[in-house]
């Protein structure tokens, strides 16, 4: 059963908990580590959170084909799904999960159009949006602004996406997308 169920958001929105959340709700979904050049964040892994690399590595695995998609999501750094991870998740007979950006999900559902389930996590607000950004106390005050400005872009392309659940209740999300997966999960393989 070759499907890949993608999750975007802009940043702040309670994608990643909810990816987590869904990956300890389906014991069929391997999480996609994607490929950055940015810099980790608090306690965050090579090779479990991201596989970090330089821009010249990065731009070293663009030349040789690796990803199935990448994106400079912010000026500098550049992100991407490496083919390797999803070809190893479907060899042990397993899912994709997605957690990548609005531009990263619109592409890759466009490579996998019927394998693959996209949903769109939105804020309840960008106002909350950026309570959150500030609340992580991961990033300075700049890069929050950058954030705030960049979500407000990523929202409009919503629509391009199979579902959007609003994160205001984080219970009500988890409820909501458990019902969205194990439909399409159930769907008849294409």
């Amino acid at each position: 059963m070759e499907k890949v169920i993608i999750f975007s958001a802009p940043s702040g929105s309670g994608k990643t908990t909810l990816v987590k959340y869904c990956l300890e709700s389906f014991p069929l979904l391997r999480f996609s580590i994607s490929a950055t050049t940015r810099a980790p964040r608090g306690a965050e892994v090579h090779g479990t959170d991201y596989y970090f690399h330089t821009a010249e590595e990065f731009q070293q695995k663009i030349l040789e084909k690796a990803f199935v998609e990448y994106e400079e999501v912010y000026q500098g750094s550049f992100y991407g799904t490496l083919q390797s991870e999803i070809n190893r998740i479907w060899a042990d007979g397993n899912i994709v999960i997605f957690d990548v950006d609005v531009k990263g999900g619109i592409a890759l559902k466009k490579i996998f159009g019927e394998k693959a389930l996209s949903i769109f996590i939105a804020p309840p607000s960008v106002g909350e949006l950026e309570k959150r950004l500030i609340g992580r106390n991961t990033d300075d005050a700049e890069t929050i602004k950058t954030r705030v400005a960049k979500a407000e872009q990523e929202m409009s392309f919503s629509n391009q996406f199979d579902t959007v659940v609003v994160n205001d209740d984080l219970s009500a999300a988890k409820t909501e997308i458990q019902g969205i997966i194990s439909r399409f999960l159930t769907e008849k393989s294409v």
